[in-house]
């Protein structure tokens, strides 16, 4: 008895649902999107709110900004740079998808209407935003959406090119953006204005306009291409963004290389330049030194000399040297040296005999 009643009021209220038009698990599906909600819904500059959320991926990484000229049904236009990133907060997710953060109040670099805008910053792509005021930033009107024809990203952002030589002796690099696009409104697109960004590490995008010339019709795609250029001497790790009608649709990282050539020509420059100098004063001072003083170079080993005097007869032998003269005491002479004993060259006369009878 009681079983039937229980299924009677089952049925009731399945019935009640289907007719007042309540989707069956739709609690379950609503559960399931990224939902962020705010402890106040205007703040001035200088104060706090607490942001929460659930519904989000397990153990994700978010990033919590405030944003101006941005609405939950039309997004944030201008991407980041619309947003106040360096009062930005970061949170994860605990296992089941919820978080809660506090977050400054800081006047956004755009007007509003502002939102409090929460994306992924790891893993796959979720995002939601809540309406927010900033008390006493001004507030401007989101620029009407053009009727027509709208365009849409259907490949992914890519990098076509290479560097050369001069790229690696310091000259701009440079690359061609390749994207294709579809048109899914209703009216053709006819010369569409893209707004290319690089972005060097944590800086924000250098924003250059690339008109593209052509026509999309409804529901047809095109390829696009467009120039990339970096400022001389560039290297590191870029990021290159594509905007069209105020949103940013696509990036793609760019990592340039060291120009080397340039680190060799410097290093080429800090050896010849001192050698150069050195040799120059050199040459100076041994113009202005005296003549006297000057060194004379003496002539090799084994080369005749050019004003040198002819050998014997004429022949270019060198003259002979001459003999060592020996060596003399400074006491003794070659005059003043022992010699034969002297003796007497008078005839001798005979022998005379002394006597008395003798005259």
């Amino acid at each position: 008895m009681r079983r039937g009643v229980l299924r009677g009021v089952v049925a009731v209220l399945a019935l009640a649902a289907v007719l007042l038009g309540l989707p069956v698990g739709g609690v379950a599906s609503a559960a399931e999107r990224p939902v962020v909600t705010l402890s106040d819904s205007q703040a001035g500059t200088g104060g706090t709110i607490t942001v929460s959320g659930n519904g989000w991926p397990a153990r994700t990484l978010l990033m919590v900004l405030v944003c101006g000229r941005a609405t939950p049904a039309r997004g944030v236009l201008g991407g980041t740079n619309s947003c106040a990133n360096a009062d930005g907060r970061a949170v994860t997710t605990d296992a089941d998808g919820r978080f809660s953060r506090r977050l400054p109040v800081t006047e956004p670099p755009v007007p509003c209407p502002c939102v409090v805008h929460v994306a992924t910053a790891t893993g796959a792509k979720e995002k939601a935003d809540a309406v927010f005021q900033v008390a006493g930033h001004p507030v401007e009107a989101l620029p009407e959406e053009t009727a027509g024809g709208r365009l849409s990203v259907l490949s992914d952002l890519r990098l076509e090119g290479s560097g050369g030589l001069l790229t690696w002796f310091g000259a701009p690099p440079r690359r061609t953006l390749v994207l294709t696009v579809g048109n899914v409104g209703t009216g053709s697109v006819r010369d569409p204005v893209f707004h290319v960004g690089t972005a060097h590490g944590v800086f924000a995008p250098q924003w250059d306009e690339r008109p593209w010339r052509g026509t999309i019709a409804p529901g047809r795609k095109a390829r696009i291409e467009l120039p990339v250029e970096l400022s001389a001497g560039a290297h590191g790790d870029y990021t290159v963004s594509l905007k069209h009608g105020g949103k940013v649709v696509a990036e793609q990282p760019w990592r340039v290389g060291r120009p080397w050539g340039v680190t060799l020509f410097w290093l080429l420059l800090c050896v010849v330049v001192p050698t150069a100098v050195f040799r120059i004063g050199m040459a100076v001072v041994d113009r202005i030194r005296p003549p006297g003083r000057r060194t004379r170079r003496r002539p090799r080993q084994g080369r005749r000399p050019r004003h040198g005097r002819l050998g014997r007869a004429g022949t270019g032998e060198p003259p002979p040297r001459p003999a060592s003269a020996p060596a003399v005491l400074p006491w003794f002479t070659p005059d003043a040296g022992p010699g034969p004993a002297p003796h007497d060259d008078r005839p001798t006369s005979p022998t005379t005999p002394t006597g008395k009878g003798t005259p």
